[in-house]
């Protein structure tokens, strides 16, 4: 299964230890615009920058260049954030998994447009220390997290026929509407938990503690 990993310009981790338990350096790693500064900072030489590189000084550019990292640089006014771009050009990739590390956090705004780039682009997964951020897709199992609090929350005027199999507050064919707070901290009681519906988009939130 291939991986890659963005890192965007929003707060990130600040322990060593959540970087090294996902084996970035074993990975593709992209850097939107200042996500290079983590990456440098982690002493980690992303594939790609891609930005209006007003977020990095000269030194962070000159130690990209002398590791030959390539460089992609857009004008400052664009239609999409560096963030957007760089997540289409990573899906393009056809990798199988891609985790966005910095997307979360900071500005409002920023934060829930990265959080709807979940519905625009194939397998994104947006992390930090506390949580993962996913699409939840029809008939998904969920394996081996028995005793996690997990959340779904709609993102389309409604979830029909949503059915939550192994869960402390199992559903059964229910109509999940925008702005419900009826699956908010909910928790996996099965190895085996399935969540299915007909139609809908529903964002899920996995607890990592």
């Amino acid at each position: 299964m291939t991986k890659a990993f963005v890192f965007l310009n929003g707060e990130f981790p600040k322990e060593n230890s959540f970087y090294d338990n996902l084996n970035i350096k074993e990975h593709s790693l992209f850097c939107a615009d200042g996500g290079a500064k983590k990456a440098i900072e982690l002493d980690i030489t992303p594939t790609e920058v891609w930005g209006d590189f007003d977020s990095l000084d000269t030194t962070y550019i000159e130690w990209l260049i002398d590791r030959s990292v390539k460089l992609k640089k857009f004008n400052r006014d664009k239609d999409f954030t560096d963030g957007e771009l760089l997540i289409e050009y990573v899906s393009s990739l056809n990798f199988d998994e891609i985790y966005v590390i910095g997307g979360l956090g900071g500005r409002i705004d920023h934060t829930l447009t990265n959080i709807n780039l979940i519905f625009k682009y194939n397998n994104l997964t947006f992390i930090n220390e506390f949580e993962k951020l996913f699409l939840v897709k029809n008939n998904q199992n969920f394996n081996f997290l028995k005793g996690k609090t997990i959340s779904f929350i709609p993102f389309s005027d409604e979830v029909l026929d949503l059915t939550l199999d192994g869960f402390q507050y199992p559903l059964f064919n229910h109509t999940l509407k925008r702005g419900d707070s009826t699956c908010i901290s909910n928790v996996i009681t099965s190895e085996n938990a399935t969540v299915k519906f007909s139609s809908g988009k529903l964002l899920g939130t996995l607890s990592l503690d």
